[in-house]
């Protein structure tokens, strides 16, 4: 991070979430689009809660569009990797499906802005996924504080890894705050850290709970707490972070879908309209919440404005570690 790890360009990722107002010369009317297969690129691997959230609507969309909507899996670099693809394939039938924390934190990680922030437009909010913190099974902490006396106790001796940049950023600015010492390991996907958790040659992880939860469920590791504001209906013994007391590392997985930044308004407003009405579904709704999904649905305006709270409460943090983002 500089600091944080890398350092990322973005004065203007104020920009990244403008609503585009013009209305392209290519606009299609809401019952002219899709006109062929749609394509959702998924910026993490198989597996994670943002694939099975993806799968569960390509399915149902398939059959509203009545056109294949596929899903293609492009992990790597904390979304760059399907950042790159998205924008690189200038195509209104090829969408973004990413958390935006993976990418919020790029100001302050990455040494030079690898894509142009503007290329992406928010089309419609999707859904919160769970975020748990666990600890290996075998470690004698059984909750939040007892991992933190234990870095407390410990200090540069112990490792941890989190499943995005958003959360590097939030831990590290705890950390760092509270004067603890704890080396963060990167690993190239959501999932390998667990197996390294579960023979404790890390001792936390953050990660999507649906993930993390047949680790748990198979007792490797334990949940010590959920990161989200709001906790995990499947798991109502596990307190949020904020109810053990660490309301400074509370963080919301909020995953939805982008567009070109030229993309027809009547075509992104069908898209919102459209995945809404799935959401609404009782069927899609019980299988989001078995992978430890909360439903938000959201307009392409409400979406871009979650994404700027999100965004100020990384640069909040940044301002208070020194971190400047890159001009």
């Amino acid at each position: 991070m500089k600091s944080i790890g890398r350092a990322l360009g973005a004065v203007v990722i104020g920009l990244l979430f403008t609503i585009p107002l013009a209305v392209s010369s290519s606009a299609q009317s809401p019952s002219t689009w899709p006109q062929r297969p749609v394509k959702l690129l998924v910026s993490l691997g198989p597996g994670s809660g943002a694939d099975i959230g993806a799968r569960l609507l390509a399915e149902r969309l398939t059959t509203r569009w009545n056109q294949p909507v596929v899903v293609e899996n492009r992990p790597g670099g904390d979304a760059v990797v399907a950042i790159n693809a998205f924008i690189g394939a200038r195509d209104d039938h090829v969408l973004l499906y990413t958390p935006t924390s993976s990418f919020t934190a790029h100001p302050y990680q990455l040494d030079k802005m690898p894509y142009d922030p503007r290329e992406l437009s928010p089309v419609t909010r999707i859904s919160n996924t769970l975020v748990g913190l666990v600890v290996p099974a075998s470690l004698n902490v059984a909750s939040v504080a007892d991992l933190m006396a234990m870095i407390k106790a410990q200090p540069g001796k112990l490792n941890y890894s989190t499943a995005t940049g958003m959360t590097d950023v939030i831990f590290e600015g705890y950390f760092k705050s509270a004067g603890l010492q704890i080396t963060r390991v990167p690993y190239r996907d959501v999932v390998a850290p667990l197996t390294d958790l579960g023979e404790s040659r890390i001792q936390a992880y953050v990660g999507a709970l649906a993930i993390v939860q047949p680790h748990v469920q198979a007792g490797r590791v334990k949940l010590i707490a959920i990161t989200n504001a709001q906790g995990a209906p499947n798991y109502p013994d596990t307190p949020t972070v904020a109810k053990a007391g660490f309301p400074d590392i509370t963080f919301d997985g909020l995953i939805g879908l982008f567009g070109p930044k030229d993309m027809a308004a009547p075509a992104r407003d069908r898209i919102a309209a459209d995945v809404r009405a799935v959401l609404g579904d009782e069927t899609v709704k019980s299988r989001f919440v078995a992978t430890s999904q909360l439903i938000s649905p959201g307009t392409s305006a409400e979406f871009a404005a979650s994404i700027e709270e999100q965004r100020s409460k990384l640069a909040a943090i940044a301002q208070k570690l020194g971190v400047k983002a890159a001009q």
